[in-house]
């Protein structure tokens, strides 16, 4: 029974799943565009048997098989729970935030699925939140960030609800990868999600906020790319697929993949996360956050023939001569190579890295790794680490991944992984020292796993060197 009204759902391999209940109400009509709103009740048993709809946005990549389609709806706020027993009370409980550049990803999507997961003895919780435009994107007198106010309130919804299925409200870990560890460390920062959980891992979190002027710049370029002024009543009288369709006018070479991202509000978004985490923000909770080793591999294309690295370094913020500190750290690589190297710190590594810093030097207990096993295609890329938390091998994105089949060391590290997230959420000791300012001891996971250093400190040397005086704002 949840607080709308009965639901019933199905059970498989012995875990109870619950799917596509709401937990807001549906953001169509004069609902779009705005924060989630409570999900209206309903009579007799609802069937929980099947996911709810995608939030709008396009196919992730060229050939993929599209999350939504036009005709499919707003009807998106929707969320599935998997658990060994709801009979019981007081188990752990975890809730997945996915990923996808901030404008794809949907809690149905079959490498999320939270079976293998849930079978270690927790509650877990995924479910749908707004991307692109209708999540992220600024309009004039109407509230940013609707999609992390979604993320918000379906943690409210867990806070309300999770008993019925067994959880413990009060024993909740967030957790997510990208985009999605990006919205853990936001809201491990923002007091509108405090006491909403108590713990939190971010898997790769990713640079990249807007100020309010940036998202206006980029409503202004889809509204000309649309036809249409820059009003709430204007993007409300287009279609999803209307918008979707230029979303991308805004980008030009270098601005990176995406248009949208959360937008420095004063609220939610205060600015970069780890700033807000070094004031103390969020110091009660327990955060692992970590990176894979090669995070650029399979994001982005390979660097041009020749590609002057002085040049890379001032897209990524730093000075020109940060190219010949990066040479000197790895001699003998290739400047193709130092093109990723530089890359993977740049988008995520760095980030992660002053999240882990801002939050241990503030007094929170905080845990990092690095995850370098390497896949056969696209080494330690980033989403490595994705099918090893959930089990889950087999499916199209696990399989661009780690192969087909999957290679035989996958099963035992998955399990050594999942363990030690559930231990996490269980108990708050994942099972490797915590990181500290003065000893910043890292977890390495490859088979075997093992602890040392931390594994980046030319990188994080050059960084704190060579970031411009008008930026070193945006870093510790």
């Amino acid at each position: 029974m949840t607080s709308a009204g009965a639901v019933k759902g199905v059970s498989q391999n012995g875990i109870a799943r619950f799917l596509g209940i709401p937990f807001a109400a549906a953001p169509e009509g004069p609902l779009r565009f705005r924060p989630p709103m409570p999900a209206p009740g309903w009579d007799g048993v609802r069937e929980a048997v099947a996911f709810g709809t995608a939030p709008p946005q396009l196919a992730p990549a060229p050939g993929a098989p599209p999350a939504w389609r036009p005709g499919d709806g707003l009807d998106c706020l929707t969320l599935n729970v998997w658990t060994p027993d709801p009979a019981t009370t007081g188990l752990p409980v975890m809730v997945w935030v996915y990923g996808g550049l901030w404008k794809h990803g949907a809690a149905s999507m079959p490498q999320y699925d939270a079976g293998v997961l849930a079978g270690s003895g927790v509650v877990v919780v995924s479910f749908n939140y707004r991307v692109g435009f209708e999540g992220f994107g600024h309009l004039p007198g109407v509230a940013d960030n609707r999609g992390l106010r979604d993320q918000v309130a379906a943690l409210e919804w867990v806070r309300d609800n999770i008993t019925a299925f067994g959880g413990d409200p009060a024993d909740v870990t967030v957790f997510g990868q990208s985009a999605g560890a990006a919205s853990v460390a936001l809201l491990t920062a923002a007091p509108a999600a405090r006491g909403l959980f108590r713990r939190a891992i971010a898997q790769s979190i990713p640079s990249g906020i807007r100020t309010a002027a940036e998202a206006e710049a980029v409503t202004t370029a889809v509204a000309a790319a649309a036809g249409v002024p820059a009003t709430p009543e204007a993007f409300a009288a287009l279609p999803p697929e209307a918008i979707l369709a230029v979303q991308d006018a805004p980008l030009r070479p270098g601005d990176g993949f995406t248009a949208f991202g959360p937008v420095v509000d004063g609220d939610l978004v205060t600015g970069p996360p780890w700033t807000a985490l070094r004031a103390g923000a969020g110091r009660d909770v327990d955060l692992i956050c970590g990176f894979t080793h090669e995070e650029f591999r399979g994001q982005g294309p390979l660097p041009p023939p020749g590609v002057d690295l002085g040049l890379v370094a001032e897209a990524v913020g730093l000075d020109k001569g940060a190219a010949a500190a990066y040479r000197q750290a790895h001699p003998g690589t290739s400047d193709a190579d130092l093109f990723t190297v530089m890359l993977s710190d740049a988008l995520v590594r760095m980030p992660t890295t002053w999240v882990a810093e801002a939050h241990a030097r503030a007094g929170g207990r905080t845990w990092l790794y690095d995850f370098t096993w390497s896949g056969p295609a696209l080494g330690a890329g980033h989403g490595i680490d994705v099918p090893f938390v959930f089990g889950n091998a087999t499916t199209r994105p696990a399989a661009r991944l780690l192969g087909s089949p999957p290679p035989p060391d996958f099963a035992g590290l998955s399990r050594r992984l999942r363990s030690a997230w559930t231990s996490f959420a269980v108990t708050g000791d994942p099972g490797w020292p915590r990181y500290t300012p003065e000893r910043p001891t890292t977890r390495t996971w490859d088979t075997p796993p093992t602890d040392g250093p931390y594994p980046l400190e030319d990188s994080r040397r050059i960084w704190q060197r060579y970031t411009p005086p008008e930026r070193r704002h945006a870093a510790p």
